[in-house]
C-alpha cells in the first residue's frame, strides 16, 4: 500500500482516530491523504489535496464519521481501487465497520490482508440535464404549501405504478436501512442488487413499495396535478423538479467497494443498530 486517505466529518472530533492512522502509516511508509480544508481544521499531518485526486491516488480511504462522512467517502472511491473502512465517531454509525477504539485492530488486520472488500450498488439519478449520484438513496419529496408528491413510475419504459405521496424514495439495498426504512420499506442485504420504491405517507389507494431489478430503467414522471419536489440525494437537495418533469434512475452495481472484517454480519448490524425485536407475542 502506498497511499491512504482520510475523509473527516466536519464537525465531530476525529483527533484520536486520526492520531491512530498517522502512527500506523508512519510505521509503514504509507502517504497519508487528507482534503485539504478538511486537515487544515486539525493541522493534521497529511498530504493536501483535492477530493478528486484522494480517491484517484488512495489503495485505501478511511472514513471518520457517521454515515453521511461513509456516503461521501463512498461517492469520492466510486469507480476507483480504494475499498473503504468505516470508522464511527457518532452513535448509530450504521454503515461503519469499526469504532476508534478497534481502529488499530482494524489496520493490522488489513497489513495481514485479513479482510473482505464488499461490493455497493449506487444509483444514478438524471435531471433537468444534471446527473447525481447516491448510495442510499434518490428521493422526490413533497416542498410545505406546494402539494404532494404525485408521482407515476415507470419501469422499462411502461408505466407500472402511480403514487400520492409526501415523497417517493428509490433506495439501493445499502440505503434500505434507511430513508425507506422510515417509510415502511424492507430490510435489505447489501449482497442483493436490487432498487427499492418505497412511498412516504402515501395518499393513493396503492400504497406498497416495490422491489426492482438493477437492469431495471426507473423513470419518475411528475403529474401534472403535483406540486413542485426537491430531489434529495443522499439525504441532501440536489435540485427541484416541476411537473411534467422526469427522474430518470439506473442503479450501478460493484460502484464502491467497503472493507469488512468479519466481526459482525449485516443482520447483527441491523437487529442491533435498529432496535429490531421480537414481538411480544412470542415471549
Amino acid at each position: 500500500m502506498h497511499a491512504a486517505g482520510l475523509v473527516l466529518h466536519p464537525r465531530r472530533d476525529s483527533a484520536a482516530a486520526v492520531e491512530a492512522v498517522l502512527g500506523w502509516a508512519t510505521h509503514r511508509g504509507v502517504e497519508i491523504l487528507g482534503i485539504s480544508d478538511e486537515i487544515q481544521r486539525l493541522r493534521c499531518e497529511a498530504t493536501p489535496v483535492t477530493a478528486e485526486e484522494l480517491g484517484r491516488r488512495a489503495d485505501l480511504v478511511v472514513s471518520l464519521g457517521g454515515d453521511g462522512t461513509m456516503l461521501r467517502a463512498m461517492r469520492l472511491a466510486d469507480g476507483e481501487k480504494a475499498p473503504v473502512l468505516g470508522v464511527n465517531l457518532g452513535k448509530l454509525g450504521f454503515l461503519a465497520e469499526v469504532d476508534v477504539p478497534d481502529l488499530p485492530a482494524a489496520l493490522s488486520a488489513i497489513d495481514a490482508h485479513d479482510f473482505t472488500v464488499e461490493p455497493r450498488l449506487a444509483v444514478d439519478a438524471v435531471f433537468n440535464g444534471q446527473k447525481v449520484t447516491a448510495f442510499n438513496d434518490v428521493a422526490v419529496v413533497r416542498i410545505p404549501g406546494e402539494g404532494n408528491a404525485r408521482v407515476a413510475v415507470h419501469v422499462a419504459g411502461q408505466p407500472f405504478v402511480s403514487y400520492s405521496a409526501d415523497a417517493v424514495i428509490v433506495a439501493t439495498p445499502t440505503g434500505s436501512t434507511a430513508y425507506s426504512f422510515s417509510a415502511g420499506g424492507p430490510i435489505t442485504s447489501p449482497s442483493v442488487e436490487a432498487l427499492l420504491v418505497t412511498p412516504a405517507a402515501p395518499h393513493s389507494a396503492y400504497s406498497r413499495g416495490v422491489v426492482l431489478s438493477v437492469n431495471d430503467e426507473v423513470d419518475l414522471d411528475l403529474l401534472p396535478s403535483s406540486g413542485r419536489l426537491a430531489v434529495e440525494v443522499d439525504g441532501i437537495v440536489a435540485g427541484y423538479v416541476e411537473p411534467g418533469q422526469r427522474v430518470s434512475l439506473r442503479g450501478r452495481a460493484g460502484a464502491a467497494r467497503v472493507v469488512r472484517l468479519g466481526m459482525t454480519t449485516f443482520y447483527q448490524r441491523a437487529r442491533r443498530k435498529l432496535r429490531l425485536t421480537d414481538s411480544a407475542e412470542l415471549g
